[in-house]
């Protein structure tokens, strides 16, 4: 499980395995780290990819498969393939939701509920039974571009001062949003995993992502 007193780094891998294999075992390992098969890496590879994941890391992974349903069969199937936590999408329905999280909670995994176009994450959490590990205050990849658009930290107090949830930041995070978001309360700050020529922001494979990974620990201690 995670500790409320630490900040994390959760690094998304969001193309395919051999990704995987070149960069990962470049990343130092941290407690701190959580390494993420993205949306995009799972719906390539599968829980073939999350096996992948589990050969070279032996820490916390989070499965993005960002649930809608199914949510007791689908949170064991990532478990049984080497996940720690695992996404739902706080649209989702709300009975969904609450198998999702007493799911994770028998099973021994971090639940994370996604807020990705969810306009009050405080209305979702208000209506389960407990609530999530995490909560994500999530800007979309296709909202990275789109001036004024930004990650909805007015949600953390709101959340927090009710729950006692840890707070994810996802989309667009470099170095600078990263300080943002701890500064905003948030304990997790995802960073993407980006090729060059990747219209998104992250970490760039192309450079020492060994190092980077090491910056952004060191940015939000």
């Amino acid at each position: 499980m995670l500790d409320d007193r630490k900040r994390y780094l959760q690094i998304a891998f969001n193309n395919d395995v051999g990704m995987v294999r070149q960069i990962l075992p470049r990343i130092v390992k941290s407690d701190r780290i959580l390494i993420e098969a993205g949306t995009p890496f799972m719906k390539r590879e599968g829980l073939a990819g999350l096996r992948a994941i589990r050969m070279f890391w032996s820490g916390s992974i989070v499965a993005d498969i960002k649930i809608t349903d199914g949510a007791e069969e689908e949170v064991a199937m990532v478990r049984s393939a080497g996940a720690t936590a695992v996404t739902a999408v706080g649209s989702a329905p709300i009975a969904t939701l609450k198998l999702f999280v007493e799911t994770c909670q028998k099973l021994g995994m971090v639940s994370m509920i996604d807020m990705l176009g969810v306009d009050d994450p405080l209305k979702v959490v208000r209506q389960l039974s407990s609530p999530p590990d995490v909560v994500v205050l999530h800007r979309g990849r296709d909202e990275e571009s789109i001036r004024g658009i930004v990650i909805q930290y007015r949600h953390v107090n709101r959340l927090r001062s009710k729950y006692p949830v840890l707070i994810s930041a996802a989309g667009g995070v470099d170095l600078k949003e990263a300080r943002s978001a701890i500064f905003n309360g948030a304990s997790i700050v995802v960073a993407n995993l980006v090729r060059p020529g990747d219209p998104w922001t992250g970490i760039r494979t192309d450079t020492d992502v060994g190092a980077m990974s090491r910056q952004f620990l060191e940015t939000i201690e």
